[in-house]
């Protein structure tokens, strides 16, 4: 991810941070959640002179890049948990 993506991804998820905190992520419709940070993806897009659609596709790919980088940061400090199996496992 490029340093330019990065501020991007920031940039959104500041923005949705503000915007969704009092909703909970899980219990609230994904068409909502993105109505309510489309006016930063307007802004971003029309700063980029792009499609807001594309500014759309661009967070989804780099969220779901950053969540890969997340996931094999904690894979690489706590390694693989599930080799040792389950706790409830009896010998």
């Amino acid at each position: 991810m490029t340093a330019e993506d990065r501020k991007i991804l920031n940039r959104i998820n500041d923005y949705a941070d503000k915007v969704l905190k009092d909703f909970d992520p899980q219990k609230t419709r994904v068409s909502f959640q993105l109505e309510k940070i489309k006016p930063i993806m307007e802004e971003i897009a029309t700063e980029l002179n792009i499609p807001v659609e594309e500014v759309f596709m661009k967070y989804m790919d780099l969220a779901s890049e950053a969540s890969v980088e997340a996931n094999t940061k904690f894979q690489n400090t706590v390694g693989n948990i599930a080799q040792y199996g389950d706790i409830g496992d009896t010998y």
